[in-house]
Formats: structure tokens, sequence, C-alpha cells
């Protein structure tokens, strides 16, 4: 389940309901979609996007999108680090960033024109845009594990056109709401939700 966290306000949004009445004023929309029985946890990216069908044609029909694919990061991934340097300062898109989480979580830090700084942690389950000329960033949890299905109206406007003087510094990369308890128990290990990469 999504949250919400506005750190300035220091409040926290978790009912759907209110997440989706905060979000609306910023262009951004927030759907919970059915993830257990429906994939297998080991799952292709083309069993994935034909469960979806249905609902990726909806929204391709809706925001003029023309194509959909899978991204699958994890520990393993190779070069992750360099990657997620991308997007883990404030920048813009030329185009919506469409992401619905099948597996794994992260966080997206939102700075409108409009309002104050906000993040969204989305786990499995969780569908989020954040429109086009938006400015935000994206970091990982701490699992460093995310698969989405990815929506896009044109592939070259993903390039993340970053902001000079960005605030991303200023606010760290917390995931809210998701349990980091360690196997070890020890009471030093637990509820460390910062993570830097």
């Amino acid at each position: 389940m999504a949250r919400v966290h506005i750190p300035d306000q220091n409040r926290e949004l978790s009912e759907v309901t209110e997440i989706r009445e905060f979000l609306q004023p910023f262009g951004i929309w927030y759907e919970k979609w059915d993830v257990a029985g429906r994939i297998g946890p080991e799952a292709t990216n083309e069993e994935i996007l034909a469960a979806y069908a249905p609902e990726i044609e909806r929204l391709k029909a809706a925001g003029g999108y023309v194509t959909a694919d899978v991204i699958n990061v994890n520990p393993a991934t190779p070069n992750l680090d360099q990657m997620l340097a991308k997007f883990d300062k404030e920048h813009t898109h030329s185009e919506d960033e469409v992401r619905f989480t099948v597996r794994g979580s992260g966080v997206f830090h939102i700075h409108p024109d409009n309002g104050p700084v906000f993040s969204i942690t989305v786990e499995s389950g969780d569908l989020v845009n954040v429109p086009c000329g938006t400015k935000h960033w994206f970091n990982l949890c701490r699992d460093r594990t995310i698969r989405c299905i990815r929506l896009f109206q044109d592939m070259s406007g993903w390039t993340p056109q970053y902001i000079g003087e960005g605030v991303h510094g200023k606010y760290a990369p917390l995931c809210f709401g998701l349990s980091y308890l360690s196997d070890s128990g020890k009471d030093s290990d637990r509820l460390n939700p910062v993570v830097k990469i």
C-alpha cells in the first residue's frame, strides 16, 4: 500500500481515498491493482504484460501512451548505482512517468510548483504517474529491488532534465510504511528506513 509523507508538515497519508485526494491537484493519480494470484513470483516480462493487458490498454487510451515494458532492478543488476544515480537528483521529463509496481518498493519525491515537497512510497500493487514537467527524484528502498510496468508516450522523453539548485539534498530518501526489521532481532538493526544509494 502506498504512503504519502509531507515532511515539512510532519504529515503522513495511508488511506487510498486520502492519498488520491491529496495527489489529484498535482495531476498525479494513484490506483491499487491486485498482484496476489494474478502473476507468479517468477513471471516473465511477457506474462506480466499479458496479465495486465486490460489495464495497460485502458491507460494507453486515456494518456496517449503507445508502448509498455517491464523493468526489473535488484542488487545483482549490473551498474545499479550508476543507473540509480541518474534519477536520485531533482529532475523533470518531457513526458509522463507511469509506473505500476509488481514487486519491491521505492520512493518518488515530488517538488510541485503549487505545494509542499512530498514523497510517495510505492510497493507491490501501486500505480502512480509523475506528470510531464513535474520536478521529482526517485530512490529505491532498502532491499534495492523493484519490478515495474512502465508506459511511454515516446521513449525519447525519458532523458532526465536536471534542476539547477535542486532541493533533493534537503530531503532524506525515506521509505515510509515498510518494515525493516532485520533477521538478527538486534535493536540497532531495526527500522532503519534511510537508504543512501
